[in-house]
């Protein structure tokens, strides 16, 4: 069991350091690809960061959207309890107006008959029993100003013309009666035993209970929470603005959904104050008044915000960091390629005349070799030397020499000039060109042109017969498929331009 351990181990080794140096082969030879996989590294991290925030933006909507709807159920369950408790209050009061014995009653007493329950109501401004012709028949307190009616409110005209409004929520008013204290009236109808109008119960109920409710709320920097009715009549606000209340927001172009929908919530700007804000609204059961919350949009996306800056602020810094590292990796090895590029030049290039060099031949011929064999092609194989090249050396000195065999070493490359055939310094004034698929007759061809353009160059030569730079070349061609050898082929092509030499120098031999 040990031993298959250790194997498998082994095996993983192995296995991990052949991956590691086929990947980094593959960078090496293609070293823009580290630049590339760093930028899509870092894109992939600031696309991933950069969702993650837009999650949490929909999230930090989502939150708002639920606290708004439970601030508005808080509100609205608070004024459902409250408005029940003075609803209960107007009831016993109507009930206890329309018994003809509560009026036969001494003036505290019936009194108390008639506003008992209402003594227990909240932010209670004022309860009140008006006559049929808006005078105050009783009143909590007991005080009775005979110069006061009050059959124009809209609470007693309704209550007039209407005997099944039942209980009716009034705008906001300034109190005749309470030194313009600002109230809403709740009221119920009361009626004599024939069902005739016989006046209206009245509760005044501060605005103060509203405002009050509506403090309690913490809604953000710049959010806003308000009641109104459902005609659009606003009767608080947070934040608080006298001016406000009382005022219509009915013409809003958002006011006719939130009025004719229960409960809702969409986005648009506040046509009070211009800011932009997430409106959740709920109608409160049994009244016409609608509760709205209504956090600004800025509020809402404030801490989304700044901690989207910060951890995006860190992703794009990272991120830059990464891809320019990643391109400094690139252009590094890049440049590590060049110069390994250029020392494989170099080690296959002669210094002098920048033609391949000895090893290269060697390897291309045993290359060009076994292909001619497997291809059952010819194969020709040209030497060329430099005429006299010692004499002219002593003559004119190694520079003019070195210079002379640039000079040629061109002449033959342009004429070689081919896809597959190569041109090489042998060695000191010798050159080899490697023909593949050249028959006998076609290396000939070219080593005469060779000959011709070195000649017509007219290098001077003063102690050449010719009077400039010449060269002799010898020619060997053979069916590497019918046996013999890459060296066989040189050598051969080595006793032809000894030959070429022996029978007078600058002619071709083959």
């Amino acid at each position: 069991m040990t031993h298959r351990v250790f194997s498998l181990r082994r095996r993983w080794r192995k296995a991990r350091r052949t991956y590691g140096a086929a990947i980094t082969q593959k960078v090496g030879s293609h070293p823009f690809l580290a630049g590339i996989a760093g930028t899509a590294v870092a894109v992939a991290m600031a696309s991933l960061t950069f969702v993650t925030l837009y999650d949490g933006r929909a999230d930090a909507l989502k939150h708002a959207h639920e606290t708004s709807q439970n601030l508005v159920s808080l509100i609205s369950s608070d004024v459902e309890r409250n408005v029940e408790i003075y609803d209960l209050s107007l009831q016993s009061m109507v009930d206890s107006a329309q018994n003809p014995a509560t009026w036969r009653l001494p003036a505290d007493l019936r009194r108390s008959v008639l506003f008992d329950r209402a003594t227990t109501a909240a932010y209670l401004g004022g309860a009140y029993v008006l006559d049929v012709n808006g005078r105050v028949l009783a009143s909590q307190d007991g005080e009775l100003n005979p110069a006061v009616r009050l059959d124009d409110r809209d609470y007693f005209v309704v209550q007039q013309r209407n005997p099944s409004v039942g209980l009716f929520v009034s705008h906001p008013f300034r109190s005749r009666l309470r030194s313009g204290n600002l109230s809403i009236g709740l009221t119920r109808r009361i009626n004599t035993q024939e069902g005739a109008f016989a006046g209206v119960a009245l509760l005044a109920i501060r605005i103060e209970y509203f405002q009050r409710l509506l403090d309690k709320i913490n809604i953000g920097h710049a959010g806003s929470v308000f009641i109104v009715l459902d005609d659009g009549t606003m009767l608080a606000r947070k934040p608080f603005s006298q001016q406000e209340i009382g005022t219509s927001i009915a013409k809003s172009p958002t006011f006719p959904m939130m009025a004719s929908q229960a409960e809702g919530s969409y986005t648009a700007d506040s046509t009070v104050d211009g800011v932009r804000r997430i409106f959740t609204y709920a109608h409160v059961p049994s009244t016409p008044l609608i509760a709205v919350v209504a956090p600004a949009v800025n509020d809402v996306f404030a801490e989304w915000r700044r901690r989207s800056l910060i951890a995006g602020g860190l992703t794009l810094a990272l991120g830059t960091v990464f891809v320019v590292v990643s391109w400094l990796l690139a252009f590094t090895l890049q440049d590590k390629v060049a110069a390994q590029a250029e020392l494989v030049r170099l080690a296959a290039t002669d210094p002098l005349t920048g033609l391949s060099n000895r090893r290269i031949l060697d390897s291309r011929l045993d290359e060009e070799w076994l292909r001619a064999r497997r291809n059952g092609s010819p194969m020709s194989v040209l030497f060329v030397d430099v005429d006299y090249f010692k004499g002219f050396n002593d003559t004119y000195g190694h520079a003019a020499g070195d210079e002379v065999l640039a000079a040629v070493a061109e002449c033959i490359d342009s004429v070689v000039r081919r896809p597959v055939g190569l041109v090489a310094r042998y060695g000191g004034e010798e050159f080899a060109v490697v023909l593949p698929d050249t028959s006998a007759e076609g290396a000939a061809n070219v080593a005469e042109k060779i000959r011709r353009k070195v000649q017509g160059m007219s290098l001077f030569y003063g102690e050449s017969e010719h009077g400039t730079v010449t060269v002799s070349v010898g020619c060997a061609t053979c069916l590497p498929a019918q046996g013999g050898s890459a060296s066989g082929l040189m050598a051969a092509a080595d006793a032809q331009l000894y030959a070429a030499k022996s029978a007078g120098r600058n002619r071709v031999k083959s």
